[in-house]
């Protein structure tokens, strides 16, 4: 007896060694075929019955009228999805025919959410039938042959009817319960045994050897199971299926993208909390954003045709990324550089070409070639890099709506709305920043991705990472968003619309006050010097800042002129940029970092060895020393600008005073073989615990310290500030780091050093008051920031600052601190 299983969905039929999933490579559930989905509907691949439909919508199994058992696994790691993007089109005990609709899923949102889209097409009962034949590499269509199954043997393991039956009870430490990973570790140590050994929940028992039997249980986080054992070696193998379901299995990581900005207990009921991608105030109606799929067809019109089409397609797009760019300039014009390189990027063209010439459309190989590099990314597990996929999918997007006439972008939005979205990408944002948007809230996303930068840049308020609790709210909802303590509102009474409409109010003319005298010198009310700079990144970035009455730069990230190329920049072309950005500022200082990449930076022509944890690897200073040749040619560029000294040097990742004398030795000789006789001042950040600690030692080395507390606040608190999971606590205000900083600035100071603050805590308006109390007398900040912050310390009394900090270092949590701070603001004029 031979039974043909058709593919559930059009796709690229792989083996199962190609799932990047041990589960399902090792064939811990059993053996089958793994396709790239390239339709959203999943159909019946035989007659038979539904045997299970997971909660979730991901996973669906069935069995043939001749007892063959077949899951259906859309995507990897989709169970923590908790049904977003799924669909269900039948239900569990349903008989289906071949081609039956079973599920229909978001190919996008799915995408943007999964490990990967893979999806295996497994046969679970494979001790009863065997693979005689099967489709892989290759296209394949809905309902076309995948698998041809013969029968080999009924059950025939060893039944003792008059075995003893000993059983225990377990809770289920599971995240989601018994899905398909769970079910094949349970089924594998299941088989290890010679006992029966069957699973009961409520009146459902499942056989443990079977994935089907298991995941027809339905369990949940929580559940108490009853696991039964009989057979010669009943006690062992209850004793270790009993272990395993009280273990979490290595799942027990928290959903992506769904923990809150702020201590729980700070969150109110009707309040949403979130991650804080850009601060500000925001009160408006609800405008939701839906993003819809884009298909391609498989099959191609030939290879010159299919290459000329993605050619012209991508000259469309290049257009249009370079208008935006030049129209815009700024945060947007460094994102769409980004965006150029990729489209450019050889490797994905020669990708895409490569799939051209094997008969697809353009459309389908230049999805084909961009998610190869998704995957890539996904595998590095470095958090930052993989908030870069947005970009990717943005490209990808883009090139398939010119190819397809499908719209890429986001459907207009009134003025004044709050977007709600899944997630956005960067070109639908600068679409969508044309209606000007009040705020935004996402569910997904990550403070560092290209969209968090860009919000930042245009003052629109946004969280993100808000997960599921989004769901709820719907068109036309009005929200409070307060960005700055990381939470919206979605209840509002009409009072508390009152006051926050009141709040929106006071900052704004704060704002426009702040503007109005903006070019004034930075002092405190009794008359304390404070330095105002403003964060770089391009010579756009710097007239910006020169017309928020920026008094210098106290930090330009030179990595803009090394990231996204296929070569380093000459020296030449960094004397350019530099010199560029100090004309747009004359007469002010302009401190540059040196090249700070590695970990979550990466330059391709910078060979850096795969690394268990790039953040504790080579990164900042250790990569310059590691290339000379690169660090000298950028000093050199930096000692060309003039005037002379305009120009200081700053030193990425400091954690010895040894890196600063090497460093400090390489610009005296190359001052010297210059003819340079001024001096150029080389200071430090002070971005890990080892350089907060041993700041006295680091001042009487260097001219100036800078604190960027970005990466202190994630090794001090030891959470990736890029990871969703644990992004709710990387939060700067925690007194801990907070200490840090204090130590940093009482060390330095007794040194005769001045100390600054460049990292993301100098644009938060509620420490700008603490952070001059602790003793910086530099701050900088984003451009459109230093306005407003010159305003915030024109109302401080250098001792009103003290007591605050003081106050602030003895609080015990980082929401205790913005408490604090929030109470403080309340209090000044």
């Amino acid at each position: 007896m031979t039974l043909i299983v058709t593919s559930p969905l059009r796709g690229w039929a792989s083996a199962l060694d190609s799932v990047p999933d041990p589960v399902f490579a090792q064939r811990m559930m059993g053996d089958g075929v793994a396709i790239q989905p390239l339709d959203d509907t999943i159909c019946a691949p035989f007659d038979g019955e539904i045997v299970t439909l997971h909660d979730s919508g991901h996973a669906v199994s069935l069995r043939s009228a001749e007892g063959a058992e077949i899951l259906i696994h859309i995507g990897l790691d989709t169970v923590a999805l908790k049904g977003k993007g799924f669909t269900p089109l039948a239900k569990v005990g349903q008989m289906v025919s071949r081609g039956d609709p079973l599920i229909r899923f978001d190919l996008d949102a799915v995408a943007l959410s999964a490990t990967s889209l893979i999806t295996p097409v497994i046969v679970t009962n494979a001790e009863a039938f065997t693979i005689t034949r099967r489709t892989v590499d290759r296209a394949v269509g809905a309902c076309e042959e995948l698998m041809a199954l013969t029968l080999i043997r009924a059950d025939t393991r060893r039944r003792s009817d008059d075995g003893i039956v000993i059983e225990d009870r377990v809770t289920l430490s599971l995240p989601h319960g018994i899905h398909a990973r769970p079910a094949a570790r349970i089924g594998e140590c299941a088989r290890g045994f010679e006992a029966e050994v069957h699973l009961l929940l409520g009146e459902k028992r499942g056989d443990a050897r079977s994935t089907v039997a298991l995941l027809a249980l339905g369990s949940r986080f929580g559940d108490e199971v009853v696991v039964q054992a009989r057979g010669d070696d009943a006690e062992a193998a209850l004793s270790a299926i009993v272990a395993l379901l009280a273990s979490d299995m290595g799942e027990a990581v928290p959903a992506p993208h769904a923990a809150p900005p702020i201590a729980v207990e700070a969150l109110l009921p009707g309040q949403i909390g979130g991650v804080t991608a850009s601060p500000g105030l925001a009160i408006g109606p609800v405008t939701r954003l839906r993003q819809t799929a884009i298909v391609v067809e498989l099959e191609g019109e030939g290879d010159a045709h299919e290459r000329a089409a993605l050619t012209a397609a991508r000259a469309v797009v290049r257009d249009r990324i370079e208008g935006r760019a030049n129209a815009e300039g700024g945060s947007i014009a460094a994102v769409m550089g980004a965006h150029l390189s990729l489209l450019d990027d050889p490797s994905l063209l020669t990708a895409a070409e490569t799939r051209i010439a094997t008969g697809t459309s353009a459309g389908f190989a230049w999805r084909g070639a961009i998610h190869d590099q998704i995957e890539v990314l996904r595998q590095t597990g470095n958090a930052h890099l993989m908030e870069r996929i947005d970009d990717l999918i943005d490209i990808e997007r883009q090139v398939l709506s010119t190819l397809t006439g499908a719209p890429a972008e986001a459907a207009a939005i009134p003025t004044g709305a709050i977007i709600v979205a899944d997630d956005l990408l960067p070109s639908q944002l600068v679409a969508l920043a044309a209606n000007k948007p009040a705020g935004i809230c996402l569910a997904h996303g990550g403070p560092t991705s290209h969209v968090a930068i860009l919000c930042a840049g245009m003052g629109i308020p946004a969280l993100v990472a808000m997960g599921d609790a989004l769901d709820g709210i719907a068109d036309g909802m009005t929200l409070l968003l307060d960005a700055d303590a990381g939470c919206v509102s979605t209840t509002p009474s009409a009072e508390e619309i009152t006051a926050f409409t009141a709040r929106v109010a006071a900052r704004q003319a704060r704002r426009d006050a702040a503007h109005a005298a903006a070019s004034d010198t930075c002092h405190t009310a009794d008359g304390v010097r404070i330095e105002l700079f403003a964060n770089l990144g391009s010579v756009e970035d710097a007239r910006a800042a020169a017309g928020q009455g920026a008094e210098g730069s106290g930090l330009v990230r030179s990595e803009f002129l090394f990231l996204d190329r296929a070569d380093a920049p000459s020296e030449d072309e960094q004397y350019a940029a530099y010199q560029g950005i100090a004309d747009t500022l004359p007469g002010k200082p302009v401190i540059i970092r040196l090249l700070d990449v590695g970990g979550d930076k990466p330059a391709a022509y910078i060979p850096i060895a795969a690394e268990e944890n790039p953040a504790l690897g080579q990164r900042g200073i250790r990569v310059g020393l590691a290339h000379p040749a690169l660090l000298e040619t950028q000093i050199r560029a930096i000692l060309r600008v003039q005037p002379v000294g305009q120009c200081r040097i700053m030193i990425p990742m400091v954690t010895c005073v040894t890196e600063v004398r090497q460093v400090r030795a390489i610009v005296d000789r190359l001052r010297g073989e210059m003819g340079i006789a001024e001096p150029v001042e080389v200071g430090v950040m002070v971005e890990t615990p080892a350089a907060a600690m041993t700041a006295d030692l680091l001042a009487a080395e260097a001219d100036f310290l800078s604190i960027g507390t970005n990466d202190l606040t994630q090794y001090v608190l030891a959470m990736d500030r890029g990871n969703p999971a644990v992004a709710a606590g990387v939060d700067a205000m925690h007194p801990a780091v907070l200490r840090m900083i204090a130590q940093t600035c009482r060390l330095a100071t007794a040194q005769g050093r001045w100390v600054g603050v460049c990292g993301g805590l100098a644009s938060d308006p509620a420490a700008v008051r603490i952070l001059i109390g602790l003793g910086a007398t530099e701050l900088s900040t984003v451009p459109g920031f230093v306005a407003e912050a010159k305003a915030i310390v024109r109302t401080l009394t250098l001792g009103d600052a003290r007591d605050h900090a003081e106050r602030a270092l003895a609080c015990t949590s980082a929401a205790e601190v913005r408490a604090l701070a929030r109470a403080f603001e309340e209090s000044c004029p």
